[in-house]
């Protein structure tokens, strides 16, 4: 583990924090820029992209309302912003280990990478489920519930908002797994206390699917059902990380 100088004066190691933390910053914004300027002339095909599951469970013909008079422009510019995040969801990790890093002992230096690529993965993993399978379901139930007086046109807005507020829900949902060995590789929880909140879990899981989710049962047990899956697969897997490690034992690295 690095440590500071004991010479230096505490003024100048909080400036060299904030310096640092300033540079880390910039370059992960640089690399999202980057890949949003990649992206910038396919906004269109983006946004059509994202909303093909909407656009499937509604009548032909049917098309997105635009009720902002600059909306048509930056509802695309925030979905493709967006996704420039998502795949430079690596770098930005990256940056923050990397911030991180030089207070952290040498074995847990280790878990970085493991981290970092499991993180990313799990994150696309449950952006691509709610993706194909929760969109399809809950839009067709939405359509389907309509009266035929109605005519379901959402707001490009109100759509995007749904659409990310949903994105994030199952993306941080399925990173329960990555969270839950790193508890027990960390020594912060053992595999036996995670068997023990076991139901807390299930009652939590439940509460955040009422909350994140449209209130349909179907949407809110695609939701919560994963979240206890992923739970339990995340204590199978802490059984095979090994015994933690004390702080204290790991001192003289």
């Amino acid at each position: 583990m690095t440590t500071e100088n004991p010479d230096t004066p505490p003024q100048e190691s909080f400036m060299s924090h904030l310096l640092e933390l300033r540079n880390r910053l910039v370059k992960a914004a640089l690399a999202i820029l980057i890949i949003f300027l990649a992206l910038s002339p396919f906004m269109k095909h983006i946004f059509d992209l994202l909303s093909h599951p909407l656009m499937v469970a509604l009548p032909a013909g049917t098309k997105l309302l635009s009720t902002g008079v600059i909306a048509p422009f930056m509802v695309p510019l925030k979905v493709t912003l967006f996704v420039a995040f998502v795949l430079a969801l690596p770098i930005v990790l990256y940056q923050v280990w990397a911030f991180v890093a030089p207070g952290l002992y040498q074995h847990e230096r280790r878990l970085a990478a493991p981290v970092i690529i499991s993180s990313v993965f799990m994150f696309l993993l449950g952006m691509t489920y709610c993706y194909f399978i929760v969109f399809k379901m809950v839009f067709a139930f939405i359509a389907g519930f309509a009266p035929a007086s109605v005519s379901v046109a959402p707001d490009i807005e109100a759509y995007f908002g749904f659409v990310l507020s949903m994105f994030l829900a199952f993306g941080l949902a399925f990173e329960v797994p990555v969270v839950v060995v790193l508890l027990v590789k960390l020594g912060m929880v053992s595999v036996e206390k995670l068997k023990d909140i076991r139901g807390y879990v299930i009652v939590g899981a439940f509460i955040i699917a009422a909350i994140f989710t449209p209130p349909d049962v179907a949407s809110q047990l695609l939701l919560a059902i994963p979240l206890c899956i992923l739970y339990e697969l995340g204590i199978i897997a802490s059984r095979f990380v090994g015994k933690p490690r004390r702080r204290g034992d790991a001192a003289s690295e």
